[in-house]
């Protein structure tokens, strides 16, 4: 056995190799098939990731695939459990093949649902493996978020009184965020840099620093502007759909201002691979951001739970990781947006729980599990 970081290993073990390998072309390797290789999945795959293994059934075009290994070697055994598989997720067009097949061929076989949750009609046609996966995430996670967040209110929210309570946390608010993010800015800088005196000066110690504030608080202002469109009754996630943009844009506009980056700099998602220090998870490669932010959005617009809509909103931004930096700002971003669609207050992620903050967002990246962060960013609301 080969021991590897995280406390992953590899185990050899010799078998019989299937009869359609895949030679995967940039390194050679030698894969199952797709649907082999559901076939030759253990009981407890279906148990222990049910997210991929969700996604994998939804990515089979047609029974035949998978149909002809089984007739090969007559496993009963695998056809009752693939087939229970294709139902649990909706494909009861494919389950019901694979059994009367199986039939046809004087083989008795016996239905097994190998998923521990109950049977969800998840199967949506995507093209891409990673648009597919964002679904099942966000299907399987909205029911730890509802069960571990509070109602949200019942009674109207004042927009004006709504939006002075936002304004009136913004020092607060700017203070903690950057400083998650490892910004070294004080309380001063902050209120300097939103009343606008300041002055960019390259020789100053404190230059980067001020054009991040500064920053910081074009954004704001421009969030401020998207929860009132909100508040007005407009759908939180079309909001967030149309203007995120914009957030992001006035995050680095005084970056541009200043000469340090380009206008062509701030337009588009990020075109390399990035990596996170000290996790496990590793955001979606560049051509996957593609696929995946539509769906994001179409998630948040169609999301009926405006507690779904803030936890899941910030959590599955930052998993896909769409920008070069600045991320987790508008991530937190996000989250407050979506909040204010649920009447919940403007909530500050303090300094203090950062280390907390920060194993919750793996914890769901990496094992899938959302209820930390839950518990989390519903400790926060007044």
């Amino acid at each position: 056995m080969v021991n590897l970081p995280y406390g992953h290993s590899i185990l050899a073990i010799k078998g019989d190799l299937p009869a359609n390998l895949c030679v995967e072309p940039d390194n050679g390797l030698r894969l199952y098939t797709l649907e082999e290789a559901l076939i030759y999945a253990s009981p407890t795959y279906f148990e222990k990731d049910e997210v991929s293994a969700r996604t994998c059934l939804s990515m089979v075009k047609n029974a035949s695939d998978i149909i002809r290994p089984l007739l090969e070697t007559g496993a009963t055994t695998r056809a009752g459990r693939v087939a229970g598989a294709f139902r649990n997720v909706g494909r009861a067009e494919l389950a019901d093949e694979i059994i009367n097949t199986m039939k046809e061929f004087g083989y008795k076989v016996a239905e097994v649902d190998p998923f521990s949750s109950q049977p969800r009609q998840s199967f949506v046609r995507e093209i891409s493996p990673y648009a597919l996966r964002l679904r099942e995430m966000w299907s399987k996670m909205r029911l730890q978020v509802i069960a571990n967040f509070p109602q949200p209110a019942a009674s109207a929210v004042d927009s004006n009184i709504y939006i002075r309570d936002i304004d009136e946390k913004y020092g607060e608010d700017a203070y903690h965020s950057l400083s998650i993010e490892g910004y070294q800015v004080s309380k001063d800088l902050i209120e300097k840099v939103k009343s606008g005196d300041w002055r960019p000066d390259e020789n100053d110690k404190e230059h980067k620093r001020a054009l991040v504030a500064r920053g910081y608080y074009q954004a704001f202002v421009a969030v401020k502007e998207s929860i009132g469109k909100i508040l007005e009754g407009k759908n939180a996630g079309q909001i967030a759909e149309d203007d995120h943009w914009t957030w992001y844009r006035q995050m680095w506009m005084p970056f541009v201002t200043a000469g340090i980056l380009k206008a062509p700099d701030l337009i588009g998602y990020r075109k390399s691979q990035v990596y996170i220090r000290g996790s496990q998870h590793i955001p979606l490669n560049p051509d996957a951001i593609t696929d995946t932010m539509p769906v994001f959005f179409d998630l948040l617009k169609t999301e009926p739970d405006p507690r779904v809509r803030a936890v899941l909103g910030h959590f599955i931004f930052v998993f896909i990781h769409p920008y070069m930096d600045g991320n987790g700002r508008i991530g937190r971003f996000l989250l407050n947006t979506m909040l204010a669609s649920g009447g919940y207050p403007w909530i500050v992620i303090p300094l203090d729980l950062r280390n907390e903050y920060m194993a919750a967002l793996e914890k769901a990246s990496v094992l899938g599990d959302i209820s930390d962060f839950t518990k989390l960013i519903a400790s926060q609301i007044n």
